[in-house]
């Protein structure tokens, strides 16, 4: 890429959009295209097929998406479904179309089995069926990849999937309907230290593990790939069959929900109780990926959680 190449983030105000476009601009990325909902609608496809026939894009970071927690992914599946199989078959499609050099494409780790080997490899997709609570978004982040490799093989695209871990950062959701666990947890125990409130209640046993990355460290690893990998390097040349070309961003180190919120407890200073309600769901006990095929391309994480949740604070209090 060079430093003026016209460069498209879509979902440009999330918590991966607006690290990428730090990064970006920090590495002296000049041309930088992006667009709010009200200006341009993802799931419309006359809208979508307009704007890249009139922007004439280089490159595209696909970073947009309906996304949620549990509760929001359980509840709104038809939503999660339609609205992310739309975005993607628009935006992906277009990219073919008007000659994209190349797009990058972003999922989640949700898209292995409920019951995946731990530390999850790629080669694990779709050997099991999915966990059932957010089985609709999973299904179209698979088509996505699926879709990404396909374009690549049939019309010579250079598209690549990749799956983060659980992600968070700064410009994190911290709706304690639809954001995730660690967001969730910073406010609930902020606002249980402003309150005075005695007792903070946590939902399940504490006992699930779960891998966190720093939204930044997302946005380094996506740069990174974009600047110096192309899809035919996410597969063997021996392989017969070319799948599972998708590439997990993570750390390959877990924590369990206990010694997260207690880890949170003491960076917010919260003087109360933590109370694990084991009537609530657990989840997947365990959920970790396996980094080793981005650590062969090149990258590994820099920021370790402590220090991540510490800047996320300050963020969020200020």
């Amino acid at each position: 890429m060079k430093k003026d190449s016209k460069i498209y983030i879509a979902g440009h105000r999330g918590l991966v959009g607006s690290a990428i476009i730090k990064n970006l601009e920090s590495k002296g990325y000049t041309n930088l295209i992006y667009r709010t909902h009200k200006e341009l609608d993802l799931t419309n496809q006359e809208e979508v097929k307009r704007f890249f026939e009139q922007e004439k894009l280089e490159y595209v970071i696909l970073a947009a998406a309906k996304v949620g927690g549990i509760v929001a992914n359980n509840t709104y599946r038809a939503e999660f479904i339609y609205e992310n199989l739309q975005i993607q078959n628009n935006v992906i499609h277009q990219s073919y179309l008007n000659g994209v050099k190349k797009l990058l494409f972003l999922g989640s780790t949700c898209i292995y089995p409920k019951n995946c080997p731990q530390p999850m490899k790629e080669e694990y997709l779709l050997t099991s069926e999915l966990e059932y609570t957010n089985e609709p978004y999973a299904i179209a982040k698979i088509a996505g990849i699926k879709m990404c490799e396909s374009y690549n093989l049939q019309y010579g695209t250079n598209f690549i999937s990749v799956m983060p871990t659980n992600l968070y950062g700064i410009n994190d959701n911290f709706d304690l309907e639809t954001s995730h666990v660690l967001p969730a947890l910073l406010r609930k125990i902020h606002e249980a230290k402003e309150n005075n409130t005695p007792k903070v209640e946590i939902w399940g046993s504490g006992k699930p593990r779960r891998e966190f990355l720093y939204s930044e460290d997302m946005a380094d690893a996506c740069v990174f790939l974009l600047e110096n990998r192309d899809f035919n390097e996410t597969y063997s040349s021996e392989d017969k069959e070319i799948r599972n070309t998708h590439i997990n961003i993570g750390t390959g180190v877990d924590i369990s929900i206990k010694e997260l919120a207690l880890t949170i407890k003491k960076i917010v200073g919260y003087e109360g109780e933590l109370y694990f309600n084991t009537t609530k769901p657990d989840g997947t006990m365990v959920k970790l990926t396996d980094p080793s095929k981005l650590h062969g391309l090149g990258w590994r994480h820099k920021i370790e959680l402590e220090k991540g949740i510490e800047r996320v604070y300050q963020w969020y209090i200020s």
